[in-house]
Parts: C-alpha cells; structure tokens; sequence
C-alpha cells in the first residue's frame, strides 16, 4: 500500500518537507551549540525560499501553502525561539537572575505564539499577494540567527530583538516581496555566512544581519515595488 501524499504532493512540496525536518534539527542543538543551530535556521531560510521558486516554475499543489506554513512554525517558530532561550538559560539562573531568565522564556514563547498567528494570517489572507501584513517569519528568523553568528550580540539583546520580532509579526506594516535579484543577493550572503567559519563567517553574518534589519525598518516605506 503505497502512501497516500503519492501522487498529491510535488517537488516543491518535498522541499518544504525538508524545511520542517531542518526546524526540528536546529531545536534539537539550540540547548548544546548554538552557531550549529543559527546555521540549520538559516539553511531553512534558503529551502524556504528555494520551494517558493520551484513551485512557480513547475507548479505547486492544493497543499503547498498549508505545508509551508506548518513548516514555518517548526524552522522560524520554535528553533530561533529555542535557540534565543538556550542562550538565555546559559546565561542567567532562576536563582541568581529571576526576572532575566524568567524573561528569557517568556519573550521566545511569546515569540512563537506570534509566528503562528502571522503565519495563519498569511496563509489565509496574503499568500497570493506580492506583500504581506507584518514582519515575514523567515525574516524575524533570519536576524535572530545572523545575530548569533555575527558573535557580539549578547543574550539580553536575542532576546530583546525576539520580543520586538513578536510583536511586528503581528502589525498592519505592510512588507512588499523582495525581487528576485534582490533575494539572491540576500541569499549568497546568508549561503556565505552558514558555510564559513571564524572570522570570515562572522563578518558574512554581519552583512546579513545588517541587510535583514535594514529592510526590517525601511522595507515597507522606501523598498521600491515598481
């Protein structure tokens, strides 16, 4: 008896399959290594957007929009928040920091519940559209990762970014659809800083750092949509 998605599920599909597994290997290492983690999250980011472009060439199916936003959860959902709360936890005890640690599992909770939220939304409401309502997961993601692997962004900062992330997944800001050109400049920088190390890598996570919250903050009022 061969499986039921044989047949009703594409290549594009598959891809975002894979999304969701990668999710739950950066969950799975945010508690033990935190860089490995922010590299899986990222790599993530690029599958994202990788079924997003097989999809339009070859086609997508009646699930692909149901299967990339409970994909989303797993890799722009719950790792980055694992990841900010692991850094969290290493860095402050309930004994000795009550209020920071408490707050350190509180934001990234917070930060999932919104994810989801603006996830729902999306696949609802914007999913066809050439913009979307709210900060995109996979950005919020994207600069809680890069922020870990640039190496100065300290705890107390992750998690701050996480509650401010939280709450702009949620807003009527409207984020127009980056053109192509513009995500595949975004995308060999992102491919740059996951494969590098040391040094080189933490400059190339700066970079992505710095493009993800420039477009974060000036995106939807300068990103030129013609």
């Amino acid at each position: 008896m061969q499986p039921r998605f044989v047949g009703r599920l594409g290549l594009a599909d598959a891809v975002t399959v894979g999304n969701a597994m990668l999710g739950f290997l950066a969950a799975f290492v945010a508690t033990g290594n935190a860089p490995l983690a922010a590299r899986i999250v990222l790599l993530a980011a690029v599958a994202d957007g990788l079924d997003g472009v097989i999809a339009r060439k070859r086609g997508g199916t009646p699930a692909g929009p149901y299967l990339d936003s409970l994909a989303d959860v797993a890799s722009f959902g719950v790792a980055p928040a694992m990841l900010i709360a692991s850094r969290a936890a290493d860095a402050w005890t309930l004994a000795d920091r009550p209020l920071l640690y408490a707050l350190g599992l509180l934001l990234p909770a917070v930060y999932v519940a919104m994810a989801v939220t603006r996830l729902g939304l999306y696949t609802a409401y914007d999913s066809d559209a050439s913009e979307t309502k709210g900060a995109p997961s996979t950005l919020a993601a994207t600069i809680l990762s890069a922020g870990v692997l640039a190496g100065f962004v300290g705890p107390a900062l992750l998690v701050a970014l996480s509650g401010l992330l939280a709450v702009l997944m949620v807003t009527q800001i409207t984020y127009p659809d980056l053109h192509p050109q513009d995500a595949l400049v975004m995308g060999l920088v992102q491919a740059l800083a996951i494969l590098l190390r040391g040094r080189p890598g933490e400059v190339f996570a700066f970079a992505l750092l710095f493009l993800s919250l420039a477009y974060l903050a000036l995106g939807p009022r300068f990103y030129w949509t013609g």
